[in-house]
């Protein structure tokens, strides 16, 4: 069975709408919303359609399909340049000491400061896998695909690269980070809100979020106890992020306190160590429980680009790869592909 990571098109609203009703909310980049998803896809589209190697409020959807059932069963996303069309709010943890001559003591007090420090940068996310297809590494394939097709398109991308995690979303659907904090201005659930922000953009928080720093031991114990952690199906794609050389940086999230990593995008592990090799030959003796090492492997620019496991093993002059991952990627001798190790 072989899974490729590929562009969407507007065939694959019907199957990535059915993953985003799956998501158990809080998830603002797929929302369930079949409207919002076409014009997601419409904007892909276009970017992938663009054809000036520049960094653009681009938006880039990709989908995992298997090969052999032709079904889609998972997707994410990458946002060539946020805060260009709105705002793009994160909350950055800070602090403020204060000394009292007279009480001979010193206090400290932990602050959350409405910031839009992180305009300007990448954002990958928009990640989601099928549940029935959560092994066999394909979490980590539509993951480290986003940076290859960052890599192969270097010149439309930012120098710092971000990825927001979804935050602690209790039982009933509801955040306690948003009702200690936003909820108390907007009149509004977390669900209301997000699913709001999701279609329309968030320039409702530019105009009815307080600007004054909010002091964290004023909030809620619930509210206090989830920021900055990630939701509990996330941990995993907080580990992948820190393995790539992501870091926390004491942003979160407005509307549920998950955390915001970022990283130096050159300096992502997937982009440093991925290499470019010219195919000298497609060998019957690469594959699973034969010789070669297995390798996420990337084919095309833009709009033909693809991306899967395949088994590669160096030749003189260049690699040699299996005809499975040779025949998913339209590939043949005499082709370069871009492969990187698989960890």
């Amino acid at each position: 069975m072989t899974f490729i990571i590929r562009p969407a098109s507007m065939d694959d609203v019907q199957p990535i709408y059915e993953m985003a009703k799956r998501t158990g909310g809080g998830f603002t980049n797929l929302p369930p919303d079949r409207k919002a998803l076409t014009a997601k896809l419409e904007k892909s589209a276009a970017g992938f359609a663009r054809a000036e190697d520049t960094v653009n409020d681009d938006l880039y959807v990709f989908v995992l399909q298997n090969t052999q059932t032709g079904e889609v069963r998972g997707t994410c996303q990458i946002f060539g340049h946020v805060g260009q069309k709105w705002p793009f709010y994160s909350y950055r943890i800070g602090a403020l000491t204060q000394h009292s001559v007279e009480l001979d003591r010193t206090f400290r007090a932990d602050i959350l400061n409405l910031s839009t420090d992180l305009e300007g940068t990448s954002e990958v996310g928009g990640l989601f896998l099928h549940p029935g297809e959560r092994a066999g590494g394909l979490g980590l394939l539509i993951a480290r695909s986003r940076y290859i097709f960052i890599r192969n398109h270097r010149a439309r991308f930012a120098d710092r690269t971000l990825a927001e995690l979804r935050g602690v979303i209790d039982e009933a659907g509801g955040s306690p980070f948003w009702d200690g904090v936003a909820g108390r201005f907007f009149g509004m659930s977390f669900q209301e809100a997000d699913e709001f922000n999701a279609k329309f953009g968030n320039q409702f928080i530019a105009d009815l979020m307080p600007k004054h720093p909010v002091y964290i031991a004023m909030l809620s114990e619930a509210a206090r106890h989830v920021i900055g952690l990630p939701h509990p199906s996330g941990r995993a794609a907080m580990r992948m992020l820190e393995e790539e050389g992501f870091s926390w940086e004491n942003y979160v999230d407005i509307f549920d306190g998950g955390p915001t990593m970022t990283a130096r995008t050159d300096q992502i592990r997937s982009i440093r160590e991925a290499k470019e090799s010219a195919i000298v030959e497609i060998s019957d003796a690469l594959g699973d429980h034969k010789k070669g090492e297995k390798m996420l492997v990337s084919s095309g620019r833009m709009a033909s680009f693809k991306t899967a496991y395949g088994w590669v093993e160096l030749r003189e002059g260049g690699i040699a790869i299996d005809p499975v991952s040779a025949k998913a990627l339209r590939v043949d001798v005499g082709s370069s592909i871009t492969h990187v190790a698989r960890w």
